[in-house]
C-alpha cells in the first residue's frame, strides 16, 4: 500500500475516533479546527442542526509565525462567540495532535473567556 494512502487512512480513523466522543449543541457547540500549510481555520458547529454558527481564519492576521497567528485566531473566535452569547464549547482537534497551532487556538480561546 502506498505510504500516503495509509497515512490518510490513519488520519481519517483518528478523526472518527475523536469525533465519536464529541457532540455539540446550540448552547455548547463544537469548536473544530482545520489546519492547512498556509492558514488555520476554526468553526463553532451545532451538531444537532448541522449548522456552522461562527467561523474565523488566520487569513487577515499579520504576524510572523503560524503559532502566533493561531493564538490570535483563538482570541478572535472566542470574542465572536461571546458576542453571540456562547460561553462554552467542546474542543474538537479532529485528526491533529493537541500540539502547536491546535494547542495555541485552544489555550488562547480559554484565556479570552471561552470555557472549553
Amino acid at each position: 500500500m502506498n505510504k500516503q494512502i495509509k497515512f490518510n487512512q490513519i488520519k481519517e480513523r483518528r478523526a472518527k475516533r475523536t469525533r465519536a466522543k464529541i457532540f455539540g449543541t446550540s448552547l455548547k457547540p463544537r469548536l473544530t479546527v482545520f489546519r492547512s500549510n498556509r492558514f488555520t481555520y476554526a468553526q463553532l458547529i451545532d451538531d444537532s442542526t448541522g449548522k456552522t454558527l461562527l467561523s474565523a481564519s488566520t487569513m487577515g492576521i499579520k504576524t510572523k509565525s503560524k503559532v502566533s497567528k493561531s493564538e490570535a485566531l483563538g482570541e478572535k473566535i472566542a470574542e465572536l462567540a461571546i458576542k453571540e452569547k456562547i460561553t462554552s464549547a467542546v474542543f474538537d482537534r479532529g485528526m491533529y495532535r493537541f500540539h502547536g497551532r491546535v494547542k495555541a487556538i485552544a489555550e488562547s480561546a480559554k484565556k479570552a473567556g471561552l470555557k472549553i
